[in-house]
């Protein structure tokens, strides 16, 4: 049997460590870049907010995007705009020059001014960012599903998501690095430089199986072997998949998790350096402590599921049982603001950050189990959209705001029950993650269910 899968998937996995790469730059940087731009708690939330909410816009065609283009021309186009527009970061002026605006200055410069502004431009190159990185999960959830059978795609999930956690692992100490020896514009330079180059290298090497010329009979028939021979005869649109409960289910699942993630993300260096008063180089190394430990989760709890159906067990259930068993974790990360000491409190984080990835491994697993391939990308989408826009009313709006009159326990506090509510919804809406019938006739116009 040939391996070209495993190919695949080590380019999913370093395309998703360059999406977190790029989007951790900013916030591993806040407390530089405050000092520099003097900007507020409250700006601070304004400008993650600015890609929270471009994320959860572009989320409204991404899947489809994917869907509509492929996953190789699809993927590629994404990963290029979200790369320039994370090396644009380097643009930023330390203050809007007032007399740009006198009498006689050219639009073209005043608006060239405005956007090069300190929180302008920050916020208008986040929100580009976010609106480009829209499509990594559809592309890598639908890719997954496109080279690995139902069995293998939680752990081929959890590898390709443990790219998030390497990032926000291996990059604070090289950006500590590189900000102290090239300063803080150079770190956003490199870190879009390698998203081009990872553009060629796909573009040069991907194809779906049926199409790639190095994958032999065995491999392609060990990838289809549990494909339903149903065929899809027209577009699956976006509001016939909103018609599908299981549909909601995977939506409320995201709303209410990926706040909890997206806060750890943005506000867990700023966290460590306001109460712990630690440096850069020793933030670095206790922010890689925590993404190495969510890492460990990832991959553990995709292969825990795949085990489990090794061992007998319906899809359903080995699912729900690594769910469930990563939802309990949560409320004890949480605790870590009630803590004085910073060895323990990166602990209980990092228990938090292993627990979330691992059910989300699960989580997004459960659309290729659910949905047939045409229509994944489309409903990671929503899903994603769901995600994206609770976080920017929690992680973003509302944590920049209590965090600036209230401190950090309460937001810390909250997040740590989102998990176990989220768990119920996803069981009641999703029931026992059977394939839904998508099949369409001519004659046929409405969703249908065996």
């Amino acid at each position: 049997m040939s391996r070209v899968r495993w190919w695949v998937l080590s380019l999913l996995f370093f395309g998703t460590t360059l999406n977190y790469l790029d989007r951790i730059v900013f916030s591993f940087l806040a407390p530089e870049l405050r000092r520099e731009f003097h900007f507020a708690p409250s700006q601070y939330g304004y400008m993650t907010g600015a890609f929270d909410i471009a994320y959860a816009l572009g989320f409204l065609g991404a899947g489809r995007f994917i869907d509509r283009l492929g996953t190789r021309v699809g993927y590629a186009v994404t990963v290029a705009a979200w790369s320039i527009a994370a090396a644009l970061h380097c643009t930023a002026k330390t203050a809007l020059p007032l007399y740009s605006f006198h009498t006689g200055t050219s639009w073209y410069t005043t608006a060239v001014v405005f956007i090069t502004a300190t929180v302008v431009s920050l916020s208008f190159w986040r929100a580009i960012l976010g609106l480009a990185e829209t499509g990594n999960f559809p592309a890598a959830i639908k890719s997954v599903a496109e080279w690995f059978p139902a069995k293998d795609r939680a752990l081929a999930t959890g590898i390709f998501n443990a790219g998030s956690n390497v990032a926000a692992m291996a990059g604070p100490p090289l950006l500590a690095i590189t900000y102290a020896t090239f300063g803080w514009r150079a770190c956003f330079l490199i870190t879009g430089s390698l998203g081009c180059l990872w553009v060629v290298l796909w573009l040069a090497t991907y194809q779906v199986p049926e199409k790639h010329t190095h994958v032999n009979q065995d491999e392609l028939g060990y990838i289809l072997q549990d494909e339903p021979t149903t065929v899809i005869e027209k577009d699956i649109r976006g509001r016939d998949l909103l018609k599908l409960r299981e549909t909601w289910g995977f939506a409320f699942g995201k709303f209410l998790t990926t706040p909890v993630w997206m806060l750890y993300l943005w506000w867990l260096p700023v966290f460590l350096h306001d109460v712990y008063k630690l440096t850069p180089q020793k933030r670095a190394w206790a922010v890689s402590v925590v993404y190495l430990s969510a890492d460990a989760g990832s991959i553990m709890g995709g292969w825990l599921s795949g085990f489990l159906m090794r061992r007998g067990w319906a899809h359903g259930r080995a699912r729900r049982f690594s769910m469930t068993l990563c939802a309990v974790c949560m409320p004890l990360g949480a605790c870590a603001v009630l803590v004085s000491n910073v060895i323990l409190a990166v602990g209980l984080i990092s228990i938090a950050a292993s627990a979330h990835q691992g059910w989300s491994a699960n989580l997004f697993t459960t659309v290729t189990d659910v949905f047939p391939k045409q229509a994944v990308g489309s409903v990671v989408s929503i899903g994603n959209l769901a995600g994206a826009l609770a976080s920017f009313l929690f992680a973003s709006l509302a944590a920049g705001h209590v965090v600036a009159h209230f401190g950090y326990k309460p937001m810390f506090l909250a997040a740590g029950w989102f998990h176990p509510v989220a768990l119920g919804l996803v069981f009641w809406m999703m029931r026992d993650l059977r394939k839904v019938n998508l099949a369409w006739t001519p004659a046929c116009a409405g969703v249908t269910k065996p």
